[in-house]
């Protein structure tokens, strides 16, 4: 007689959701549109020229002049996966960043976010979470089941930020690929889409201006409101 095995649940009424295309994305803080070399490439280098440590962990650059990085930017620009998106900083009025979304996978519901390449002036503001939560709220909208974030084990501010947006630790990936010819062991976060809808309240009491006082100052950190939602805790950290 046959064995019973466990088998997954059945994912009723699946539909594959749409890749992103022509995505424009705005919330109080952040605005996002298609990457564009000729409306952001000056504006973006201008914020970025000069630092060369915030490509220590990206599979491109540094760029050494404007004209590198707007050629790169032509390049990546018109490309599916990944989809690249620019960022304003609208209280700053700065576009001042890029993310893009990769490995996409409709099929199977998955989408990554990745080469996050925000300056000094967009970290640790509203708008560079903001981003980040539209770029999230996006994905879950059109149905997709997982979304990703994978970074260098070195990275330590990547996988704290991983951790303070609401992303569950997963593991780490030994030896998992060569990055400008140097070992990377890559850790992994996701976030599913039934952990979505309590992430997504803990980002609305995040963001309301009331969460913040005349000085900018948050009241309820954002990594205590997630951390009923995370599943799993990065143990580095």
């Amino acid at each position: 007689m046959r064995e019973e095995r466990p088998v997954g649940p059945l994912v009723e009424g699946w539909r594959a959701p749409p890749a992103p295309a022509d995505l424009h994305l705005e919330g109080r803080y952040a605005a996002l549109a298609p990457m564009r070399a000729e409306t952001h490439a000056v504006l973006i280098y201008r914020e970025l020229q000069g630092l060369d440590w915030i490509w220590d962990y990206m599979p491109n650059g540094p760029f050494g002049s404007a004209a590198q990085y707007h050629r790169w930017m032509r390049e990546a620009e018109g490309r599916a996966d990944p989809y690249f998106l620019a960022i304003r900083d609208k209280e700053q009025d700065l576009w001042a960043g890029v993310a893009s979304y990769l490995r996409i996978t409709p099929d199977q519901g998955v989408i990554e976010v990745g080469n996050i390449a925000f300056s000094p002036a967009l970290q640790q503001t509203r708008a560079a979470t903001e981003a980040m939560v539209l770029m999230m709220d996006w994905a879950f909208g059109a149905g997709y089941r997982r979304y990703e974030w994978k970074c260098n084990a070195l990275n330590a501010p990547s996988r704290r930020a991983a951790q303070r947006l609401g992303f569950s630790f997963e593991g780490v990936f030994r030896q998992h690929m060569m990055a400008k010819g140097r070992n990377r062991d890559t850790a992994w976060f996701a976030i599913t889409d039934q952990e979505w809808p309590a992430l997504k309240e803990a980002f609305a009491v995040w963001l309301s201006p009331s969460n913040f006082d005349a000085e900018g100052k948050q009241k309820e950190s954002l990594s205590d409101l997630t951390r009923l939602v995370r599943v799993a805790s990065d143990p580095s950290l």
